[in-house]
């Protein structure tokens, strides 16, 4: 089709906005300025990380004990909402400023004909009627008709759900977040930052959260049935508080001893610091996290799907060889001609534009521009007729000598393209074929295996994660390069063009298949959900736009650097130096984020269960009348007893290296070593106090005894969730241990703590009731594990 212009009044788009036209409406504030989703400003941050429902029941009691005049050392549990905000907001915030500096470096940049000068702006750049140069790949980041194309058409799937590519006539509406899988074109800016259709879409789709993940929604759900239990419980252990003492004062430190104690309050929060970091230390490595749940989803991954071209093979290409069919034509006239057909050539193309000049005499009339679907396109020069360029097995018939020396080539890794005249008559056509052809010549492209391919594909098939290669090249050629690489099944790649269509029947051929060539775009997302359906967790790499769609629909999208600008703006990591190998990286970091908050939730959860039932036994003996008991504990206690067995022990942990693959089952595992964990440190530490009680040991010296009991058993509780312990993970360990040491033999932290040893067999009693419970619950845990009956750490 020919280029036409929709001609507007007011903008030549030969021109585009003039410098002062653009000033004028930057001045008016028509710019394409819309908050981005996936991010929050720091005072949404602040309010984030200080409006919780755990800090306003801390702060509540907090401020109670305050009112009642309490002791300091009773009150400084509510520093712990200081520290966990201030810690929360930090490193919130610091992932927030990595991701900005590094989304301006993979940021898609759109063009701009500005005083009749194509230029690269930011989006935010782009102002009201602005002209926007459209090129192949790009995705669309406003509204507004199309003013002029060449075989323009635009993939509007992830707007609407439908997958065919819908071509674009001068005069029809472009919307954002489509993006161009054919041709060239203009189009005018008319809907810009909020009142764009994207913007709109996705404002309240996509937002910032590191709540949104499997991960999170196991705690959360937790922490929501630990809220109903705390209430009730709360109350009823006040009540039993004031019948033990009629001092309403010690009946509320008794109080929220308990209360305080059964919130989790630091579990959410090293969840989101240890996704953070993780963020931060991605960045590190040229890797932008556009998403922050795709930190969670990294350690999960056990397929991998990988487009040849750009991940597997190095950036670039080159024409090695050309192999003259047709003597009676000027091959290099001919080739020259072709790139310089296409305004926005895609990089086979522009391999061949590299290659040759443009020739004189060869004018273009009409254009076909390339689809990643046909996998060929045509332009009609003045005086030389209908040229093709393409896969020719997409050209040719089966049993063609043509193929055959192609298909000679691409079995050494090389990308072959037949280049050939239409046959008199024949008129290539987008919807109806190429038609007759006469071949002229084979265009041999060089690519190269990366040097680091062989030894990421290793690292990930010793990992037991699959990959599966899907490709749009010839399946010899993908088969080529797959082998080099070391990937399983290169010598035996799949025709994609008999791929069947029912879901089911090609979930079955990917279990056994690994390398498939001449795979369409539509071919490459069903073979992702096919992969889903079967329970997998998909990662899918790519740079082209032929794999925007697979991208969008993988369980984690990772498009390269230099890809085209839609498969950056959809995937949720993009890899900004291009460099495969860095995903060994990227996995492990994963891993280390989910192995190490599963140990911190064994931690907190361990001091929630043992909270409430100790909460429930005080209740229930006193209500009963059985024994009338004071709490157990003073908060000043539990402060330092979770201090040195859970909160600085779990922050170190959880932000240690950690290569323990993924495993299902995260929330059960955490429930069946936290449930007996809790049960052991209640029973032993309430039998001490009671003990000490009926020794007649004034309910001072008792606490003493139980203080000392539930620490020796805390202790073996954070042993136990340190394993496999290395040198670093034993001094965490000894340190906390010898930190309790020195606050009880300190004369100064020995009466701040309220924790003076009292008599000899008082303080005997309370040690062999520790090491008794550590005995069964250590000897109980490793029972279970040799038993099979639960997973190790």
């Amino acid at each position: 089709m020919t280029a036409s212009d929709v001609t507007l009044p007011a903008i030549d788009p030969k021109v585009g906005l003039t410098s002062a036209q653009v000033a004028e409406r930057i001045a008016e504030g028509r710019t394409n300025n819309a908050p981005d989703p996936r991010s929050r400003s720091l005072s949404d941050i602040i309010r984030a990380n200080t409006l919780t429902s755990f800090n306003l029941v801390i702060g509540t009691l907090w401020a109670l004990m305050i009112i009642s005049r309490a002791p300091l050392q009773d009150s400084l549990f509510g520093l712990v909402i200081v520290f966990n905000s201030a810690i929360g907001i930090t490193q919130e915030y610091r992932a927030k400023r990595t991701l900005e500096r590094l989304s301006l470096v993979g940021e898609a940049r759109p063009m701009v004909r500005r005083d009749g000068v194509d230029q690269e702006v930011r989006p935010i750049d782009i102002v009201q009627d602005d002209v926007i140069v459209l090129r192949l790949g790009d995705q669309l980041v406003v509204d507004g008709p199309v003013l002029s194309g060449e075989g323009l058409e635009c993939d509007e799937s992830l707007l609407t759900g439908e997958a065919d590519p819908v071509y674009k006539h001068p005069g029809d509406e472009a919307k954002s977040g489509s993006f161009v899988v054919s041709g060239s074109g203009l189009m005018l800016a008319s809907h810009i930052g909020l009142a764009s259709y994207a913007t709109q879409l996705t404002a309240e789709a996509r937002k910032f959260s590191t709540t949104h993940s499997e991960l999170m929604g196991s705690i959360m759900k937790f922490v929501r049935t630990i809220t109903w239990v705390l209430i009730p419980l709360g109350i009823l252990l006040f009540a039993s508080q004031m019948m033990a003492s009629p001092d309403w004062q010690v009946a509320l430190s008794g109080t929220v001893a308990g209360v305080v104690t059964m919130v989790p309050e630091g579990l959410v929060l090293l969840t989101s610091i240890a996704m953070a970091v993780a963020v931060v230390r991605l960045g590190q490595k040229k890797a932008l996290v556009q998403e922050m749940p795709a930190v969670e989803v990294l350690a999960r991954v056990d397929v991998i799907c990988v487009d040849k071209t750009g991940t597997l093979t190095q950036p670039g290409m080159a024409v090695t060889d050309v192999v003259t069919l047709d003597s009676s034509v000027d091959i290099s006239a001919a080739l020259g001609a072709l790139g310089a057909s296409e305004d926005s050539p895609n990089p086979t193309l522009g391999a061949v534009t590299a290659a040759y000049p443009a020739p004189d005499g060869w004018t273009t009339e009409e254009l076909v521009p390339f689809s990643s679907a046909r996998k060929w396109s045509a332009a009609l020069f003045e005086g030389h007729g209908w040229w093709v360029f393409g896969a020719p097995e997409m050209l040719l018939a089966d049993g063609d000598p043509v193929r055959a020396r192609a298909e000679d080539s691409a079995r050494m890794g090389s990308r072959v393209l037949l280049y050939a005249r239409a046959a008199d008559g024949s008129v290539p056509d987008s919807a109806r074929g190429a038609g007759d052809l006469i071949p002229a010549a084979l265009v041999v492209i060089d690519q190269r295996l990366r040097p680091d391919a062989a030894d990421t594909v290793k690292y990930f098939l010793d990992q037991g994660v699959s990959i599966k290669v899907i490709s749009g090249d010839n399946p010899l050629t993908v088969g080529a390069i797959a082998a080099q690489a070391g990937i399983p099944g290169g010598a035996d790649a799949f025709d994609a063009r008999h791929l069947p269509t029912d879901q089911a029947e090609l979930a079955d051929l990917l279990e056994i298949r690994s390398v498939f060539g001449r795979v369409s775009p539509a071919q490459k997302r069903a073979m992702v959900g096919a992969l889903q359906s079967r329970g997998h967790t998909v990662a899918m790499t790519g740079d082209g736009v032929n794999d925007v769609l697979a991208l969008k629909d993988a369980d984690l999208g990772i498009a390269m650097g230099s890809g085209a600008g839609a498969t950056r703006a959809v995937a949720q990591i993009v890899l900004l130096d291009d460099q495969f190998s860095v995903m060994p990286s990227v996995v492990a970091e994963g891993r280390r984020v989910l192995g190490n908050i599963e140990r911190v939730s064994d931690l907190f959860l361990t001091k929630s269960f043992y909270a409430a039932i100790l909460s429930f036994l005080t209740v229930f003996f006193t209500l009963t009348k059985i024994y009338e008991v004071e709490f157990l504990f003073l908060p000043r206690h539990l402060t330092i007893i979770t201090a040195l067995t859970i909160g600085i022990p779990a922050f170190l942990l959880a932000l240690m290296p950690n290569t323990q693959r993924f495993r299902p089952g995260f929330f059960r595992r955490v429930l069946a070593f936290s449930v007996p964990a809790g049960f052991v440190c209640a029973i032993f530490s309430f039998t001490s106090y009671w003990l000490a009680l009926r020794e007649g040991n004034p309910v001072v010296g008792a606490r003493v005894s139980a203080a000392i009991t539930l620490f020796l058993i805390g202790w073996t509780v954070l042993l136990l969730v340190a394993r496999p312990l290395n040198p670093l993970r034993w001094a965490i360990v000894l340190s906390m241990g010898g930190l309790f040491l020195a606050v009880l033999f300190i004369p100064f932290t020995a009466k701040f703590f309220a924790l003076t040893l009292g008599t000899d067999s008082g303080t005997i009693t309370a040690v062999g009731l520790g090491i008794a419970g550590s005995l069964v619950l250590f000897i109980g845990r490793l029972f279970v594990e040799r038993r099979g009956l639960v997973d190790s750490h």
